[in-house]
């Protein structure tokens, strides 16, 4: 794929019950599907990230905190990727009601690794609103969440809502607004 062929953004998901895709989806077409490259981790390898600039990753959290399969199989191989010259955007889909004590972990677990590697994070979003005990996926002053947090098995009505607004901040915080 030549630069002229890529789009400005690549979003990557991981996603087991298609939720993380569906949301990845709106994501995809509230930004302008001309604008988003789309891949779904266990078909594209990670790598294919270092081609682009700006970054959307989707992870769901499983059960008592646990990364989704496709990402965990990838996990790590991130380890081996410089992230240093790369904006990246997060969001995570979870259970709040459900898993309350573990809302959200897997993207927290992205989001150091990320940081780690170099990355700069945008798309920090509020955690006003939501009911949950506690959340890996908090910044360090535990009023926002890392990235977009989603939680369609309790809020599905919040979600495009939610999604339209946080477009709208990283597409700013891309500088491609």
């Amino acid at each position: 794929m030549t630069d002229t062929e890529r789009a400005p953004i690549a979003l990557f998901y991981g996603s087991s019950t298609c939720y993380t895709e569906m949301a990845g989806e709106k994501i995809r077409q509230q930004i302008g599907s001309e604008r988003v490259d789309f891949f779904n981790i266990s078909e594209e390898p990670i790598a294919t990230a270092l081609y682009y600039d700006c970054l959307i990753m989707g992870i769901p959290t499983w059960d008592y905190g646990e990364l989704q399969e496709d990402w965990e199989e990838i996990w790590d191989e991130l380890d081996d990727l410089d992230f240093s010259d790369k904006t990246v955007a997060l969001y995570g889909m979870g259970d709040q009601i459900g898993y309350p004590e573990w809302f959200l972990d897997a993207m927290g677990y992205l989001y150091h690794k990320l940081i780690k590697l170099g990355a700069t994070v945008v798309g920090l979003w509020p955690n006003e609103g939501y009911q949950f005990e506690q959340s890996k996926a908090l910044n360090e002053d535990q009023t926002l969440f890392v990235g977009l947090a989603l939680d369609d098995e309790n809020e599905f009505e919040k979600s495009d809502q939610r999604i339209a607004s946080w477009c709208a901040q990283i597409l700013n915080e891309f500088g491609l607004e």
